[in-house]
């Protein structure tokens, strides 16, 4: 099974991605991980124009579903269950629909509890202010081109839908609720 996560700037996305790993032994693929080494390899500055820049490029170069196609490799060289972090384009989820048992969740959060976290992760690609903040995640949610990020598309047709204003502790009943009982997936001694 392959679950993609889709999701606002600062929702969760991290948070849903480590549950999954820790208690269900997921495979953790990133989308962001995967930029950061292609950008530092280059010898370019990392943070989130360069990131967007790049992701968009090689999907121009390539096709629109590129990014999530190099990460599912992996994943089936790997094996096992898997989690593809950060799909941004309705190609990548129409790829990992045509390609495996594929399953979307998408994280949201209000913008104000979402830069907060965004702060207190301190990444490279997060030192903004909370205007800036919202214009870099306005550029992601809608676009025409299929090569380019397209956040509002990826949560609507996303399977599960998570809002995670809350604890930790809630956020994580939500998802187990929906990965034991939808999914019928179980703990996994790891």
């Amino acid at each position: 099974m392959v679950i993609g996560i889709t999701g606002t700037i600062g929702s969760g996305k991290d948070t849903l991605m480590e549950l999954l790993k820790t208690e269900y032994n997921f495979k953790h693929f990133s989308v962001r991980d995967y930029l950061i080494e292609k950008l530092e390899e280059d010898g370019e500055e990392v943070n989130r124009l360069t990131m967007s820049i790049l992701a968009n490029r090689l999907r121009a170069e390539n096709h629109p579903a590129y990014l999530a196609e190099v990460l599912f490799n992996k994943a089936q060289e790997v094996g096992g269950n898997s989690v593809i972090e950060s799909i941004r384009t309705p190609g990548e989820v129409d790829f990992l629909k045509d390609h495996s048992e594929f399953v979307l969740f998408a994280v949201d959060a209000d913008p104000n509890l979402r830069y907060e976290r965004v702060q207190e992760r301190k990444s490279v690609t997060d030192r903004i202010d909370f205007n800036t903040f919202m214009a870099e995640e306005q550029k992601e949610m809608q676009n025409d081109e299929p090569h380019m990020q397209n956040l509002a598309t990826c949560i609507r047709i996303s399977n599960y839908k998570f809002k995670n204003n809350s604890t930790r502790e809630m956020f994580y009943k939500k998802i187990k609720k929906v990965v034991e009982d939808k999914l019928n997936l179980k703990k996994e001694k790891i």
